[in-house]
């Protein structure tokens, strides 16, 4: 789905052509030309930039209530008034640009949420009672229809496996790395991808009660109702600007009432206006945080907005999705295990009936049985043949049988690989942890066990294998189970050392939140030093976790990249995806994003977010005290025009350049070695 450009909101097109006319004020203004091409620039600068703020603040005002725009605004005027109309233009800018961004945000999040529906087909196909088949739209599909979905086909509905067998990719909802075996009886999800078996389901949810449209709903009721994070200034806005309206007022009345002079009871106020005008605190804010999202941006990391900036400063714990977050999000094999006393007819025939199957042999038999097919394990398994520099043996007579594996024929066996086991179940939503029953289920293999006692030491291995959290394919030669073959989702290289920095800055283990099974989201914790799990989780109850850890007094962070990561990212007080592999949900409903999907700079933008805090809290101090001292002499004494001007002006550059000191590569944070992580 095309996404808003920015050129196409009215906000971004004022905010650009104030910008524009600002820069050319202050060219004119620095040049031989006459003062009033300048001030003409700066007209437009205002008008571009200032009628948006001002018809918003006049309409507050109607609702008995006074924001820091319109009073920027006024200022801006004040300023242009007593022949200072460059400093009112760029607060114009700032906060032109400022709107255009807020816009664009959301503009592009509402643009996601619709995408998301693209995932569930517009279309499917229902199975009549008297056997026929209809085309219609999905939404008019209703609980208890019997859908048909064909090879290939998005899934149009929540439902239920009546007839067939395939391999369904659920990783749009459930996070999980591989395609999972689907059959009688199983749970399928609207938009999930069928692989090359036919489906026949019977429908169980109404389109607008599906997991797709329930992930819709949470990400927009997320959006609505998160507390935006709001500057130091923002939360004293309406204080701040009633007073100094009302002292403004009460600094040209109150002389004009004891017989002063009209001339010089409007220059004393708008004195006073310019040095008690919020310019130094909006930027005593503003340069250090934005100072800081630039940092960011370099090192790789895309930060929406100041307040976002803020916000990730004051988390308390970190959160990470499994598949694609802490991990590479794509299986390797890592062992093929023979079983011992297995035979196989190795070069023709049964002359090798009965001999031992070494590793490499079984990994060459297996390679070649799945070198035509798309399945991940089969990618992973033919990329371990090549690099190992094993032949590759001949095979014919493929065949793919959904849900269950592949075969062909190598070398005059048939070679059969396959899941051992049928996918995992998962505990009730109301379970403090949620984690799945899981382990291997009686199989074929283990149903022909009593045949001989080689097929008790497959159902250790497969046991072995995924109690350690890995994924377990089971190989067999003429029928016989001859090894299996333990893939995992590796570790992200900079994992370990990221949660144990998180840990240091948060002062509290990460947790981490999974679609996956608790065998390979216990392993994962375990590699990487996470220090709770919560695995087998559907969308909703990711994010009813992040609003359970939010209930409970922490200001979580959120690391995710899936479509079923966005309620979590929405839901939680600091949102950030993962960019490369994020989906376009994922990285719209993030508040910011990790360009290069480098886990190192997770701490390292939580570290330079304190850093950005700090030296606000520092340029307050300052811009207050110079803000009273101004003020105070203005009221108490003479506070000369352009002495005033000047002081105001230096506070404002002051804190500004300040707040610039985060554009240093030093103020990126390094990790305990004194190395960035």
């Amino acid at each position: 789905m095309a996404m808003t450009r920015i050129d196409r909101l009215p906000e971004a097109r004022w905010a650009g052509a104030a910008a524009v006319a600002f820069l050319l004020g202050l060219t004119l203004d620095l040049s031989p030309a006459p003062a009033w091409c300048a001030w003409a620039c700066y007209a437009l600068c205002y008008a571009a930039g200032g009628w948006e703020p001002a018809k918003e603040g006049l309409a507050a005002l109607r609702e008995k209530t006074l924001d820091v725009d319109l009073l920027m605004v006024v200022a801006a005027l004040g300023a242009a008034a007593i022949g200072q109309p460059l400093e009112g233009a760029l607060l114009i800018v700032i906060f032109a640009t400022s709107g255009a961004l807020e816009a664009f945000a959301t503009q592009r999040t509402a643009d996601s949420v619709r995408g998301l529906l693209d995932l569930a087909p517009q279309r499917a196909t229902r199975v009549t009672v008297d056997g026929a088949e209809e085309s219609l739209e999905t939404r008019h599909l209703v609980p208890g229809d019997i859908v048909l979905v064909r090879p290939g086909e998005r899934v149009g509905a929540d439902g239920t496996v009546l007839a067939g067998a395939s391999d369904v990719d659920q990783a749009t909802v459930t996070g999980e790395p591989l395609p999972v075996p689907r059959s009688v009886g199983d749970e399928v999800f609207a938009g999930t991808l069928n692989g090359s078996g036919s489906l026949r389901l019977r429908v169980t949810r109404a389109a607008e009660e599906s997991v797709i449209a329930r992930i819709v709903a949470m990400v927009e009721e997320a959006s609505r109702t998160k507390a935006p994070g709001q500057l130091f200034v923002e939360k004293v806005e309406q204080r701040y600007a009633l007073g100094m309206v009302a002292a403004t007022v009460a600094v040209f009345a109150v002389p004009l009432a004891f017989g002063a002079e009209l001339a010089a009871a409007l220059t004393r106020a708008m004195t006073f206006m310019i040095v008690a005008s919020p310019c130094a605190l909006v930027l005593a804010t503003m340069p250090p945080l934005l100072a800081a999202i630039a940092n960011a941006g370099r090192h790789g990391v895309l930060v929406k907005s100041a307040a976002v900036m803020e916000r990730l400063g004051t988390v308390t714990r970190v959160a990470f999705d499994k598949t694609g977050t802490l991990t590479e999000g794509a299986p390797r094999l890592v062992e093929a295990r023979p079983v011992a006393g297995g035979s196989v007819a190795g070069g023709s025939g049964a002359d090798g009936a009965g001999a031992a199957v070494a590793a490499d042999r079984l990994l060459a038999l297996a390679a070649a049985a799945e070198r035509d097919s798309e399945h991940p394990l089969a990618r992973a398994v033919v990329t371990a043949a090549r690099e190992r520099g094993l032949p590759v043996l001949p095979a014919r007579e493929f065949t793919a049988r959904p849900g269950r594996g592949v075969s062909a024929e190598v070398e005059g066996v048939r070679v059969e690989v396959g899941a051992p086991t049928r996918a995992v179940t998962r505990t009730p939503a109301s379970a403090p942890v949620r984690v799945p029953a899981y382990g291997p289920e009686p199989s074929a293999d283990v149903a022909r066990g009593a045949a001989n006692g080689e097929l008790d030491e497959l159902g250790a291995l497969v046991g072995e294998i995924e109690g350690a959290g890995l994924t377990g394919a089971v190989v067999r030669v003429d029928g016989v189970p001859a090894g299996v073959l333990a893939f995992e989702d590796r570790p992200r290289p900079q994992a370990r050392a990221a949660v144990g920095r998180l840990r240091e800055l948060t002062h509290r283990a990460p947790l981490l939140l999974t679609g996956d099974h608790h065998g390979a989201a216990l392993r994962l914790a375990t590699e990487t030093g996470v220090g709770e799990v919560r695995a087998g989780l559907l969308p909703d109850e990711k994010a009813e976790a992040v609003r359970a850890e939010e209930a409970s007094g922490q200001r979580l962070l959120f690391v995710g990249d899936g479509v079923n990561d966005a309620p979590a990212l929405a839901s939680a007080h600091t949102g950030l995806a993962m960019g490369r592999a994020g989906s376009d949900l994922a990285l719209e409903s993030a508040d910011a994003v990790l360009v290069r999907d480098e886990l190192g700079a997770v701490p390292a933008v939580v570290a330079l977010s304190r850093r950005a805090r700090r030296l606000v809290k520092q340029n307050l101090v300052i811009a207050g005290t110079a803000i009273a001292v101004l003020v105070a002499w203005d009221l108490l004494g003479t506070l000369p025009l352009p002495l005033g001007v000047a002081g105001h002006e230096g506070s404002t550059v002051l804190v500004g350049l300040n707040g610039l000191r985060l554009l240093r590569d030093s103020a990126w944070q390094t990790g305990p070695s004194g190395k960035t992580l």
